[in-house]
């Protein structure tokens, strides 16, 4: 497992392949699963740090940013700045504005997120949304100081980011042994990350950066290690149940595909 990527890594854009995205990520049960965790967790958070507030609110790399445009479409006094590398991501996420009715109040900004600081113009926010993101970084701790400048005092960081150890659980499940002796790099249609970033470290970056961790949740923690579907697997109400019930217990949270933690400057 290599926590962070070489220097040469460059980050990734999913221009080129928007649409198998689009309906691999969010088209099934796996994508369900994934908002129902991020939304129930910064929903409470919300809830109990900042009740009924007019939030600024930044959502980088946000892909189709289905988080961030519920959140403008449940207050439209939120402020809410949609990011993305991909100028295909962002044409499906305006669409989904569109759909939510919300396109006018959402600005959208194409460009890496090392070119935000020009086009934000020393905006502070009161919760930046980090999904999916530091995988795909060629150097990812580098966001850390994009955090530091952005976020306002006890604002909120919503950092979701690839388990490298569910890829080893996962194949050590299905008896694929020989992916673990000798790994196969993804290609690059693959939206499985040859560089992910273990937790520890996110963890190790977060403390250096003085944030308290307000929450920890694994996403998909079972559904994506069982081989058979029987009995209640067979019903994705009650695994997206199952998955939220579990989510934050141990150990079961450390076992998500995906880990998501909620921290506060």
């Amino acid at each position: 497992m290599n926590p962070i990527p070489p220097d040469d890594i460059q980050d990734r854009n999913f221009d080129t392949i928007s649409e198998h995205f689009a309906k691999k990520v969010y088209g099934g049960l796996k994508g369900r699963i994934r908002l129902a965790v991020l939304t129930h967790d910064i929903g409470e958070v919300l809830a109990t740090k900042k009740p009924n507030q007019p939030l600024r609110i930044l959502d980088v790399g946000a892909g189709l940013a289905q988080i961030s445009l519920s959140l403008a479409q449940a207050n439209p006094h939120h402020q809410v700045v949609i990011n993305d590398i991909s100028d295909n991501m962002l044409t499906m996420a305006k669409e989904h504005a569109n759909t939510l009715g919300v396109a006018d109040t959402v600005q959208f900004i194409t460009c890496p997120y090392q070119d935000l600081a020009e086009q934000l113009s020393g905006q502070k926010f009161d919760l930046i949304l980090c999904h999916a993101v530091l995988e795909w970084l060629g150097q990812p701790q580098q966001i850390m100081a994009f955090f530091d400048e952005f976020l306002a005092d006890d604002g909120l960081l919503s950092l979701c980011f690839y388990n490298p150890a569910s890829k080893i659980y996962r194949n050590l499940v299905m008896g694929n042994f020989y992916q673990l002796d000798t790994p196969r790099p993804a290609d690059n249609k693959s939206l499985t990350p040859n560089h992910p970033v273990a937790p520890e470290v996110v963890e190790s970056w977060l403390a250096a950066h003085d944030y308290q961790v307000l929450i920890r949740s694994g996403i998909r923690v079972f559904s994506d290690y069982a081989p058979l579907k029987r009995g209640g697997l067979n019903h994705p109400d009650d695994v997206v149940a199952m998955e939220l019930k579990y989510a934050r217990q141990a150990p079961f949270c450390a076992m998500g595909r995906y880990l998501h933690i909620l921290c506060q400057k």
